[in-house]
């Protein structure tokens, strides 16, 4: 019985000591990125398509212009509607050297989903944009998109290269607002309150960072 009961002592130290590892390594994969705190006058460059530009929004409701107003910070709307994640990355690099900003939101991707690109071709664009903008020196906040699916859910790809690069990554905020009626336009557009909604969850998100 005495044998037994080792064992058994044994194998449950076991069970807990590998527990704790892998909630000690699932807390270090999930932990994000730590952002340096913006100063007053830092310029934050939205880049995106329709859901950057506002598309079903009223003038001012956008989620950049309502970002503005909830941190007192200078916000350059960069949306395209429309625009694919290949165009996006040639129109990138003249606007970094235009607004030259501290920080790049980057939510880019739905329209290629909605084409059904190839996910190698969107996933590199992707990350050939991600690369432009840290080459500028600007810090980049990356911005989940959701695929089109029946059931809806944010795409692994930004999950991936938020691993590679690596940076701060909003990943499931959009794809939750989608989910309710009440924070949509139409089926892939936000409203009014969808933006603002999202805008504040990006307000805690770099709160949380550090750079608020």
């Amino acid at each position: 019985m005495n044998g037994l009961s080792g064992w058994r002592t044994f194998l449950l130290r076991r069970v807990r000591r590998g527990v704790a590892v892998g909630v000690s390594m699932l807390l270090l994969a999930c932990s994000p990125a730590q952002l340096p705190p913006l100063s007053q006058d830092a310029v934050v460059l939205a880049f995106g398509d329709s859901l950057t530009a506002g598309v079903g929004a009223t003038p001012g409701g956008d989620y950049p212009n309502q970002l503005a107003e909830l941190t007192g910070l200078s916000v350059v709307n960069a949306g395209l509607s429309g625009e694919l994640a290949v165009q996006g990355k040639a129109r990138l690099p003249g606007l970094l050297a235009q607004v030259q900003p501290d920080l790049v939101l980057l939510m880019s991707g739905g329209n290629d989903f909605l084409r059904d690109r190839p996910r190698a071709q969107v996933r590199a664009d992707l990350a050939e944009m991600i690369e432009q903008a840290q080459a500028s020196g600007a810090l980049v906040v990356l911005i989940g998109v959701t695929e089109k699916r029946l059931l809806l859910r944010t795409s692994a790809i930004y999950h991936e290269l938020a691993q590679a690069y690596p940076l701060v990554l909003a990943e499931d905020q959009l794809t939750q607002l989608l989910k309710r009626a009440r924070y949509r336009s139409d089926p892939i557009h936000l409203n009014d309150d969808g933006y603002r909604q999202l805008a504040l969850s990006l307000v805690q998100l770099l709160e949380q960072q550090g750079a608020l």
